[in-house]
């Protein structure tokens, strides 16, 4: 077979690579498509849209109803700590809630940063916390962001005695064709000069709480769902946000009379570590955007 090209992983395909690989070693996931009629929610963010300064986006309002539905579901805003051998597990719930949230950098990567305390902000104060995100991104060596978190994250395994694996990730990262590159003299200590205020440091890129990937924004014409995502270990949850597509719906109206109608459905894909939550810790969170798509001049109060 002809090769067309070889390329070896750089340090963001590294991370990436190790975390979901981990994450399917061992997570045992179970995955939910939650069909949102987002009809009415559509008009009321066009209202929304057509006043004031802040520019809200879609994927804001989005996120922040999966945020409410966390509220309403607090043990999926969790992190659990399992040992297999001794069959022993530890749930922590979290009350701040920050997300992972994947983003395209400006030289076309995918990195995901950690937004903070996003449980307690208006949509405004969300879209300026990710703007100021994406500036200080603009102003960052990814690879050296990348390798402070990847660096941090071996000591830590050290600590924990994992010896011969630390060993393995430093040859793998320091030898050879594979070998990871960072800053150094001048270059380093200039860049490094940057206060922490405009560029992004490990604190950006450690884990959130829960994952939130928004599939729809990379491909907004594509008619599927995504059917599974990985959990990053130790989050117990993942959301996709996928693309709002026009499908045939029955529509019951207060008489009880069935019509059929074209109305906006936007899948929203729920993935659980199922060593931590059963498909009943779901029904708050689900009952919540039921709601909340239900009664879509809510957007007003979020603003």
């Amino acid at each position: 077979m002809k090769i067309t090209r070889t390329e070896h992983f750089d340090i963001q395909r590294k991370i990436v690579a190790n975390m979901t690989t981990e994450s399917w070693e061992q997570i045992p996931h179970v995955a939910y498509v939650y069909e949102a009629d987002v009809t009415d929610l559509m008009t009321e963010f066009k209202k929304l849209r057509s006043t004031g300064k802040t520019k809200i986006t879609l994927n804001t309002v989005l996120m922040k109803a999966i945020i409410e539905g966390l509220k309403a579901a607090p043990v999926m805003n969790s992190h659990l700590r399992y040992n297999r051998k001794l069959v022993r597990g530890e749930l922590k719930t979290f009350e701040d809630i920050n997300i992972s949230m994947p983003m395209l950098l400006p030289d076309g990567q995918m990195m995901t940063v950690n937004m903070r305390d996003m449980g307690n902000k208006t949509l405004s104060e969300m879209t300026a916390a990710i703007v100021d995100t994406e500036r200080r991104a603009r102003n960052s060596n990814m690879d050296e962001v990348m390798y402070e978190v990847s660096l941090d994250n071996t000591l830590q395994r050290l600590k924990q005695g994992k010896v011969a694996q630390t060993v393995m990730r430093l040859i793998g990262s320091k030898t050879g064709a594979h070998k990871i590159t960072t800053l150094h003299g001048a270059e380093k200590k200039k860049y490094y000069s940057i206060p922490t205020t405009d560029r992004l440091t490990k604190k950006d890129i450690e884990q959130g709480t829960t994952t939130i990937s928004n599939i729809g924004s990379i491909y907004r014409e594509h008619k599927g769902s995504c059917a599974l995502l990985e959990i990053i270990p130790p989050q117990t949850t993942a959301f996709a946000i996928d693309s709002i597509q026009k499908r045939p719906c029955v529509i019951t109206d207060a008489q009880g009379n069935d019509t059929i109608a074209v109305r906006q459905i936007l899948p929203i894909t729920i993935a659980m570590d199922h060593r931590a939550l059963d498909y009943s810790d779901l029904v708050p969170f689900m009952r919540k955007l039921d709601e909340i798509f239900a009664n879509a001049e809510v957007l007003k109060q979020w603003k």
